[in-house]
């Protein structure tokens, strides 16, 4: 079933609300009774890299194509612009490591101390703030992009987003494990924001050119490959090859499912 536009923004609110709600509950999930958090932790990490694989990568090779031809009329086609949606690509991955290495460096006393105790060193605000404010913008994008997930396949677009939720869920261990104070006080309602602020910003400027749909997805696709196996693919010690394997099998029988059925 095709979705009409005003259908699409009011499911695409429905999915920015909805990944708020996980971005607030984040610290709950991670800790659920009787489930040990490395199991969910490697659970929704293998979902992820399903993800990854099964409909980022081949979306990003469609979304190539598309810019193919919608530049065909004015320029001729090379080897180096078959490569330029993958450049993009490449620039968000590059990006989002760099201000990883950033954090890594600049705090790395934020992180937690042997035993359980807190880090006393403080935590610098400028790369809180820089690392914080890319993932704001990479929340913005996912939601900005999210009704025309909606009008190009629905049931793509909600496994869509259950990968992001569950992505969400370890991106928050991350960045309280590297600014435990600042980020628990003010980091995930920012985060939840600008999910809000993204499908604002489609409501009311939605895009209409194929090629920024394309580069968009393609900046947002190389950011959200570094933080799947930055995030979800974690030390032995912290996670569980079976759940891991759990997760990557299910998403992706699901994917192919929803394919088959889709043909």
């Amino acid at each position: 079933m095709e979705l009409t536009t005003v259908q699409s923004v009011v499911g695409a609110l429905v999915a920015a609300v909805v990944l708020a709600g996980l971005h607030l509950a984040a610290p709950h999930l991670r800790r659920l009774p009787l489930v040990p958090e490395r199991a969910t932790a490697s659970f929704a990490g293998g979902l992820a890299v399903a993800y990854v694989f099964l409909h980022l990568l081949p979306e990003m090779a469609a979304g190539n194509e598309a810019v193919g031809a919608a530049l065909g009329d004015v320029l001729d086609p090379t080897p180096l612009l078959d490569l330029g949606i993958f450049l993009v690509a490449l620039a968000g991955f590059a990006a989002f490591y760099g201000l990883q290495r950033l954090a890594d460096e600049r705090a790395p006393a934020a992180s937690r101390a042997p035993h359980g105790r807190p880090a006393t060193a403080e935590e610098p605000a400028g790369v809180y703030w820089l690392h914080l404010g890319s993932f704001m913008v990479y929340n913005a994008l996912i939601t900005y992009t999210m009704a025309l997930r909606l009008r190009t396949g629905l049931a793509f677009a909600v496994l869509f987003t259950v990968a992001m939720g569950l992505h969400f869920v370890l991106t928050d261990r991350s960045l309280e494990e590297h600014y435990p104070r600042r980020f628990a006080r003010s980091g995930r309602l920012l985060l939840a924001g600008a999910l809000l602020v993204g499908w604002l910003l489609d409501a009311f400027f939605a895009p209409t050119s194929t090629l920024v749909v394309a580069l968009l997805t393609a900046g947002l696709g190389g950011s959200i490959l570094l933080n799947v196996f930055k995030d979800e693919l974690p030390a032995t010690g912290r996670s569980s090859y079976r759940w891991f394997l759990a997760g990557l099998v299910l998403y992706a029988g699901l994917l192919v499912l929803v394919t088959a059925l889709g043909e």
